[in-house]
């Protein structure tokens, strides 16, 4: 039997796993991200795809079933400010977590940005994009 309890502990377990081997790795490290995105070490790029493939086949043994999402007006332009914040701060929404637990106060800024930018987008999206798309965490 699968509870809320049980689900939300496997992903803090799972949360928890990442944010060491991310810290322990070096991505976590502005410098290994920025390597990343002028493409001159693919390994980050090889390590994010090997994540996706773990985590497949996670999803399919504790049987995770997900509909894929539907795309709309709202993705691209999403998709480029997400791209564009990474690259300038260093970080997906993960990483100044990871950045913060590894003692890395700048990463408040980025943490603080990211709540900013999710109530903009709460604020913001009801008048843009159709209701029901699923963007800023509906």
């Amino acid at each position: 039997m699968r509870t809320r309890g049980a689900a939300l502990f496997a992903n803090v377990v799972a949360g928890l796993a990442l944010g060491f081997v991310v810290a322990n790795i070096g991505f976590g490290d502005y410098g290994q991200l920025h390597t990343m995105f002028t493409l001159r070490d693919p390994r980050m790029l090889l390590a994010f795809a090997g994540a996706v493939a773990i985590i497949v086949v996670v999803f399919a043994v504790i049987g995770v079933r997900r509909v894929p999402p539907r795309l709309h007006a709202g993705v691209v332009p999403g998709a480029v400010l997400f791209g564009i914040g990474w690259a300038i701060s260093g970080g997906c929404p993960a990483i100044p977590l990871v950045q913060l637990g590894s003692g890395y106060l700048p990463a408040l800024a980025t943490i603080a940005g990211i709540v900013v930018g999710v109530r903009l987008c709460r604020r913001v999206s009801p008048r843009i994009l159709p209701s029901g798309t699923g963007s800023c965490g509906d």
